[in-house]
């Protein structure tokens, strides 16, 4: 990022007011945006040469109004692009059509906002990563033996984040063969797969995503494989399991984002794996197209390297830097999500135990 440094001065042309915000949904629907999101974001702007003056980062602690009103603030306190990772939907839309009145530039971090005429996309190939949550789920399934697997889908926030749409799309495609977001229960796939049934967790709500997982798991105790759109989610439904009696490798859970928490539960045999998402890149991307743009620059194809899609409107794309995730087990855990920092392998240990950690190989 310190090559950015001249092409921000450029771009801020030496101002003492702010010139990018950044707005972060909330601290409950991952805990990366508190442990990771932030600190990196802090890292990158301070790297590409930004003072403390030239840009901010708040975050909206799961407030619509909140996130709108520092929207309100940053762009009345100068800013020319605001970075935002919208709480839902209609939040973001509501902040592309204010920060498109103003001339601001908008980059969508994380989460898409399909709004606006200046509207940009920072994240990862999201029907990609559930693409990886379904081939990991059917590794995990054979390699845990589970026979005549019955299966539940916890899916993610559908109601408030059109990212949640586009993993269930890469899972169901992988492990039904359906690109859909919902599928019926009673689906077969040709490996003996059954649906059992499916739901998803209002907001990401992981309270709420475990009391439904509870309530199917009491009415159907033959689940003996679950599918999980993020690691919270998954920690809900182990602790279902757990409280259950289930013991270790014999109910399959799947996850992203790759939390301490997490890891801890694959090492523990709980959760087959998770989708490892180098959230320092992901920041790093927004800063450098944030900078870019702030100096009038277009943004060179290497970066802005794809596009996003409406999934619930194929007509409606924007413009994106699409990140490539990779998927995180027990065999590669060591080798890219301890070694590149995301977790330390302090935090992973600590909570599953010093000695699984010794077993697994992590240091």
């Amino acid at each position: 990022m310190s090559a950015f440094k001249p092409l921000t001065q450029f771009a801020t042309k030496g101002a003492t007011t702010l010139q990018v915000g950044v707005i972060l949904p909330d601290t409950t629907s991952s805990t990366r945006y508190v442990q990771f999101d932030e600190p990196y974001l802090n890292a990158a702007f301070a790297d590409a040469g930004y003072t403390q003056a030239q840009y901010r980062i708040d975050n909206a602690q799961g407030s619509d109004q909140t996130e709108l009103n520092d929207a309100t603030a940053d762009i009345n306190l100068g800013a020319k692009v605001l970075i935002v990772d919208p709480l839902d939907g209609p939040t973001g839309e509501a902040i592309a059509k204010l920060a498109q009145s103003k001339g601001v530039t908008l980059i969508a971090y994380d989460r898409a906002i399909f709004a606006g005429n200046k509207t940009y996309y920072v994240s990862f190939d999201n029907e990609h990563v559930g693409e990886l949550i379904g081939q990991g789920f059917q590794s995990c399934v054979s390699a845990w033996k589970i026979s005549k697997p019955q299966v539940y889908v916890l899916n993610g926030g559908q109601d408030t984040d059109p990212n949640a749409i586009s993993f269930a799309e890469g899972y169901n495609k992988v492990v039904w063969g359906q690109s859909a977001k919902t599928v019926s229960a009673g689906a077969t796939n040709s490996a003996g797969y059954k649906l059992v049934a499916e739901n998803f967790a209002p907001g990401w709500d992981n309270t709420k995503g475990g009391t439904i997982f509870q309530q199917a798991y009491t009415a159907h105790k033959e689940i003996n494989a679950t599918i999980e759109a993020n690691d919270g989610l998954a920690n809900s439904v182990i602790t279902v399991l757990k409280s259950s009696g289930v013991k270790p490798n014999k109910v399959p859970t799947t996850g992203q984002d790759a939390t301490a928490q997490g890891m801890a539960w694959i090492l523990e045999g709980y959760q087959c794996g998770s989708v490892y998402k180098a959230v320092y890149k992901e920041a790093q991307a927004a800063v450098a197209l944030a900078t870019i743009l702030l100096a009038g620059d277009k943004p060179p194809a290497a970066l802005l390297n794809g596009k996003t899609t409406d999934p619930t409107n194929s007509n409606v794309t924007e413009p994106a830097i699409l990140l490539t995730p990779v998927w995180v087990d027990k065999t590669n855990m060591e080798s890219t999500v301890v070694k590149d920092g995301f977790d330390p392998a302090a935090a992973i240990c600590a909570i599953a135990g010093a000695s699984l950690c010794t077993k697994n190989g992590i240091q």
